[in-house]
């Protein structure tokens, strides 16, 4: 028996590029996604991240929408809503309108983390008077209760299962980089999303996740998708020069300094700089992070290598690049690796 085919997907963080605007960043989502649905990909998911120069995503739920309205094959949705800014049940009424409008295509992935800093994670609550409680479990139990009917009779808002998408509902993952998420996404049965972009640390946590796996009406059996950074590009020194603009606005945003997708020779420069202050680093040396980044051969070995190291069925592509042209051109150049079949 033959295994089943990888499947790819698009994680996309809206980026922004040095003179140009979120406007456009937000246009440019709606333009790859096309592309991502004409080229084979599984499925589309969009970003939350606030108060943030470099990325336009602030709001998932309202480009999931235009999104699933351009194209017709892939599943599309959040990655992720972060939840602890949100009421359960404003989530669960806006995903259920969604899935109701696109049946059968929409994805709920939902975050814990604030996909910001302190002071806009408090700029976002609705009461000021104090910061809002750790309660994220009782959240997310709060929303899956929604989603799948099944708010306890006794509960003080159980009148209010009614969605208004019915009988449409999106399809809820878990999203997480650290090793409590998978524990949450196997108690409750739901698939597991783990952003290896972020932390590189995930197998063992995904190993946890399988093995703690509880079945439940989300899932029978456990389901993992990885998330990865990836350039790619017709050469591999092509692929490394684009990823230059990536690799400074990282470099600064640990310094704590937030700036647009810079042009590749701005980053470039910045980053011989950053070799002849410590030559003992090369300047694109990140070994703290995983990035895939070449030819479309180098790349397609680097992603089934992080599929099969977290036995995942699906790996979803982040990129960033300072030309629009060239991310589009990436996703392309994977599609071809890969033979995804074209529409």
């Amino acid at each position: 028996m033959t295994a089943p085919a990888l499947r790819l997907s698009v994680l996309d963080q809206s980026p922004i590029s040095e003179g140009s605007t979120g406007a456009e960043a937000l246009r440019h989502s709606v333009d790859l996604a096309r592309l991502a649905d004409a080229r084979g990909y599984h499925r589309y998911w969009v970003a939350e991240h606030h108060g943030t120069p470099m990325l336009a995503s602030a709001s998932p739920e309202a480009l999931i929408g235009p999104i699933a309205a351009v194209t017709s094959r892939m599943r599309v949705g959040s990655g992720g809503v972060m939840l602890p800014h949100y009421s359960p049940l404003k989530v669960a009424e806006t995903f259920s309108m969604l899935s109701a409008l696109f049946p059968g295509r929409i994805d709920l992935g939902v975050g814990r983390a604030a996909g910001t800093d302190p002071s806009t994670t408090f700029a976002l609550q609705r009461d000021r008077r104090e910061a809002v409680p750790d309660d994220f479990p009782d959240q997310l139990e709060e929303l899956l209760d929604y989603l799948g009917n099944t708010m306890p009779a006794a509960h003080p808002f159980a009148h209010l299962a009614a969605l208004p998408g019915r009988p449409e509902r999106p399809d809820p993952w878990l999203l997480g980089s650290s090793a409590q998420s998978g524990i949450w996404a196997a108690e409750l049965g739901l698939p597991y999303a783990f952003a290896d972009f972020i932390s590189p640390t995930g197998v063992e946590h995904t190993a946890r996740y399988r093995s703690l796996f509880t079945p439940s009406p989300w899932r029978q059996t456990p389901e993992v998708l990885v998330a990865v950074w990836v350039i790619c590009a017709e050469t591999d020194a092509e692929a490394e020069r684009l990823a230059a603009s990536g690799i400074m606005t990282f470099k600064l945003l640990r310094r704590g300094q937030l700036i647009a997708v810079p042009p590749v020779e701005r980053a470039l420069a910045f980053l011989e700089g950053e070799r002849r202050q410590h030559p003992a680093s090369l300047p694109l040396a990140t070994p703290d992070r995983r990035r895939i980044v070449g030819s479309p051969a180098r790349v397609r070995v680097g992603i089934e290598d992080a599929a099969r190291e977290y036995g995942a069925s699906e790996v979803m592509i982040v990129t960033i690049t300072y030309d629009h042209d060239a991310r589009r051109r990436s996703y392309e150049l994977i599609a071809d690796a890969f033979g995804l079949p074209v529409a």
